[in-house]
């Protein structure tokens, strides 16, 4: 990893996007291998879609990965596929530079019933496109009514941390080598939604039918570039959190509470991704309610202002980062305001887009 490329100047540049990419489905996840290789995910949310993780080809064209029978379960199918090594509902793909694809399934297609044996977290190998281990998450990890979220890596392969952005959020820490996940931060304040926020698109609450609103709790996800601490927050949230890693090795893997040492780290309106470029202390945003991207200077402490780097009308609800080994920053677009879930006229596949940012 020490040779790649540091990121551009996100602390005072400005940006405007480039299209990588359109998609017939709903894309989420996105991430660049340390040789460039692109991967997307796929989420069962409004379609028994075809394909959950693919690789981006050059010409365009996806291939699912790491073959068509990991990518063979549907939910018409769900009693006669097995789901513990099957993508079931994929919500997240993270390349850990070090030569890993890996891929967080939470399971529950429609963010809805989570199929039993499905959670899971699988490694795969880049140099032979084999799936070399599956961590599974049974209900004491995963209980019915969670959907894992996002994950990230401490910078020496040693642990895996996840968002839980289901009924109740909370924080996952993973001993990779022991392969033992243990629940955190179950039910406190940090990793829940806020109480009386409305999440907004377009300059308007966001509604399903049933005037239900967006509701996910524990949902972006990031590390400092020292890895000594993770930062997360709920989307229907605008408050940033963060907790030294060591606590979460120490005492957390323990099983202990470790609630005491979560530290508020100011206000980032509504976001759903966060990404904290290879080399620097700037956070960047997906701010969902403007379409943009934006950014703060951690260094400056928990009020750090908050800047815009690009705002664009084709950023409908720009979803999740992941960075190439040149430096450059990609984002996908979910358009969830315009899916079924709350426009019940959408289609079911729903077109998206993944896009990089280019300095002005």
């Amino acid at each position: 990893m020490s040779d790649q490329a540091p990121a551009p100047d996100f602390k005072q540049g400005r940006f405007t996007i480039e299209q990588v990419a359109a998609f017939d489905h709903q894309v989420t996840g996105v991430s660049v291998s340390e040789n460039n290789r692109i991967f997307v995910n796929f989420p069962r949310w409004t379609e028994d879609t075809a394909v959950s993780v693919a690789e981006l080809l050059p010409d365009g064209g996806l291939k699912p990965y790491p073959d068509a029978e990991w990518n063979a379960w549907r939910n018409a199918k769900k009693d006669e596929i097995d789901p513990g090594n099957h993508w079931v509902c994929v919500q997240s793909v993270v390349a850990d530079g070090r030569g890993s694809l890996w891929v967080l399934d939470p399971a529950a297609p429609a963010q809805s019933h989570l199929v039993s044996g499905g959670a899971k977290l699988v490694q795969i190998d880049l140099a032979s496109d084999r799936v070399t281990r599956t961590i599974a998450f049974d209900e004491d990890v995963a209980p019915q009514g969670s959907y894992l979220n996002d994950v990230r890596f401490s910078p020496d392969g040693k642990y895996a941390y996840i968002t839980d952005s289901g009924v109740v959020g909370a924080i996952v820490v993973v001993d990779l080598a022991a392969g033992k996940p243990v629940r955190l931060l179950d039910g406190d304040e940090s990793t829940q939604m806020k109480k009386g926020l409305n999440v907004k698109a377009d300059g308007k609450e966001l509604r399903r039918p049933d005037g239900r609103g967006v509701e996910f709790s524990a949902d972006g996800i990031e590390l400092s570039d020292d890895g000594r601490y993770l930062y997360w927050q709920a989307i229907k949230g605008d408050t940033l959190y963060r907790i030294p890693t060591d606590v979460l090795h120490g005492a957390g893997m323990h099983g202990e509470d470790v609630s005491g040492s979560v530290e508020p780290y100011g206000l980032n309106e509504v976001a759903d991704g966060l990404l904290i470029p290879r080399g620097t202390n700037v956070m960047l945003l997906t701010s969902v309610e403007v379409d943009a991207v934006r950014a703060r200077d951690l260094g400056e402490g928990a009020q750090a202002a908050i800047r815009t780097v690009v705002q664009d009308e084709r950023l409908r609800w720009p979803d999740t980062f992941a960075q190439g080994p040149d430096g450059t920053v990609y984002v996908t677009t979910s358009h969830i305001q315009d899916s079924a879930f709350f426009k019940p006229d959408a289609p079911a596949a729903l077109p998206t887009q993944l896009w990089k940012l280019v300095s002005e």
